[in-house]
């Protein structure tokens, strides 16, 4: 099996999902869909309609007063934008000097996101599927995933054996299956445990 290293994101601070994911339970978190139905199951048993989209710019609004608060504390300058994108609450941070917040392949970041989650789910009482960028790194990590995901598939065509991944983070392995389950003849699954999560492609049955 073929192991393929996985390039490391150049954390650019002036730049800035949707196949299918494939049959794995890479659905625990971050940009993994957790529901696709029109519907929830609640705990009782009963269904409820998703959040709209009025709901959904409100949890934005939140998130990006909470991450307001944490640069004033850090002394951080940037600018901050709230919008719903892809059926979901999006808040962006551009600005110089925030490598910081993003951290190793995007590890503090990760950790932010989920502390502005919990701030809404505070202030909401629902929890969040937020998704929090800074500086463009989960854009510019999207393109990089695209390249070693197609890559990846080049190889199985190739040699018709399966290519394992470096271990990924849930966002970075959800970049990889999008892309994997847009191409004819792969499929893409997750093994292992985290943090040494990560991606083996190979050849469709």
């Amino acid at each position: 099996m073929t192991e393929t290293s996985i390039p490391r994101a150049e954390q650019s601070l002036d730049e800035e999902e949707t196949a299918p994911l494939a049959v794995d339970d890479d659905i625990e978190a971050d940009d993994d869909t957790e529901a696709d139905d029109d519907t929830e199951a609640t705990a009782g048993g009963r269904e409820k309609k998703p959040a709209g989209e009025g709901e959904l710019f409100r949890q934005s609004e939140i998130a990006a007063d909470y991450v307001e608060g944490l640069l004033d504390i850090l002394d951080y300058d940037g600018d901050i934008d709230e919008l719903v994108a892809g059926g979901r609450p999006v808040v962006e941070v551009v600005g110089a000097r925030l490598q910081n917040l993003v951290g190793q392949r995007g590890a503090t970041l990760e950790a932010l996101q989920e502390l502005t989650r919990l701030a809404v789910f505070r202030a909401t009482g629902t929890p969040s599927r937020l998704l929090l960028d800074v500086g463009g790194y989960r854009a510019n990590r999207r393109k990089e995933l695209a390249a070693v995901a197609k890559n990846a598939v080049e190889k199985v065509k190739e040699y018709g054996e399966p290519v394992r991944l470096e271990s990924m983070s849930a966002f970075e392995r959800k970049c990889v299956h999008d892309v994997v389950n847009a191409m004819s003849g792969v499929v893409s699954e997750s093994e292992g445990v985290e943090p040494s999560r990560r991606i083996v492609v190979r050849p469709a049955d």
